[in-house]
């Protein structure tokens, strides 16, 4: 058992009550976020399981535990992780581009305006339109490889990161702008040492954004195209598990990306905003 300490403080003064409780096990426990967090997956998966067994119809919506099996199976083949890589080394490609081409334009953007309107005009235009739709004419001018599929990626990723970039950068406060000006800092050492911190929090926003963009436009456009220089993504081996009415290979399919994607926010943006924005102080 442990005990917290509550303080009642009184509205008409400053004397305070000091109150001790004790705190369970099971208390303290749930006051983890891991743990919460592993409540609800649990939850998600036994509806899952059970809504699987009252249907009794794998065709339409198999059970968990034999979405899992098939998902052994097919990583047991090598297919699964095969086809994951495929998918990953595509999407590092458009996502690496994508974010190199929005550092660049905000950069011009923060620093002329034409820069700036540029950056706003042609984010309203194209930032709505959706990557897949760009599909038909990615084929047409890059063939059936992987230079369309990297093209739509950094259309996906593009406008988002960039948008909310040049926003956290004009949000900057003007005194640390200026304590920036009084340092002598100028060009890259200025946005280097001022702007990136005091705007990181937008930034890893519009990284985080751009990560969920490209992922699942990746597999959409895998869904529709199909292989992609003789080596097919998750999105493929999804719809060939369909064709073929191998219904829980289908699930595991979309249970692989979601993991991924579970992974990739968990592990990979969780450790660089505890290490970024929470310890700088600027999140809570």
């Amino acid at each position: 058992m442990s005990t917290a300490r509550i303080v009642l403080r009184d509205a008409a003064g400053p004397a305070s009550t000091e109150v001790e409780r004790k705190v369970g096990l099971a208390e303290l426990t749930w006051d983890i976020p891991a743990v919460r967090k592993a409540a609800i997956l649990i939850v998600l998966a036994l509806a899952w399981e059970a809504y699987g067994r009252i249907l009794d119809n794998p065709l339409l919506f198999p059970t968990l535990s034999e979405t899992v099996q098939a998902l052994i199976e097919n990583v047991r083949s090598g297919i699964l992780p095969a086809r994951a890589w495929s998918s990953i080394k595509v999407l590092l490609m458009g996502y690496g581009v994508g974010v190199t081409l929005a550092g660049l334009l905000t950069v011009l953007a923060i620093n002329t305006r034409i820069g700036s309107d540029f950056l706003e005009t042609v984010t309203a235009m194209l930032s709505p339109l959706p990557a897949i739709a760009l599909l038909p004419l990615a084929l047409i001018w890059f063939g059936l490889g992987n230079g369309s599929l990297v093209f739509i990626l950094v259309h996906s990723v593009l406008w988002p990161v960039a948008l909310n970039t040049h926003s956290g950068f004009r949000a900057v406060s003007q005194t640390l702008r200026m304590v920036g000006r009084n340092y002598g800092l100028r060009g890259f050492a200025y946005i280097r040492k001022i702007l990136i911190p005091a705007a990181f929090p937008s930034i890893l926003t519009g990284l985080k954004i751009g990560w969920a963009f490209a992922w699942r436009t990746l597999v959409a456009a895998e869904l529709v195209f199909g292989v992609s220089s003789g080596q097919g993504g998750l999105g493929w081996f999804i719809f060939e598990n369909r064709n073929l009415l191998e219904i829980p290979a289908v699930f595991a399919g979309l249970l692989t990306v979601i993991v991924i994607g579970l992974v990739v926010e968990n592990l990979v943006f969780r450790t660089v905003e505890r290490r970024t924005v929470l310890k700088w102080g600027l999140q809570h």
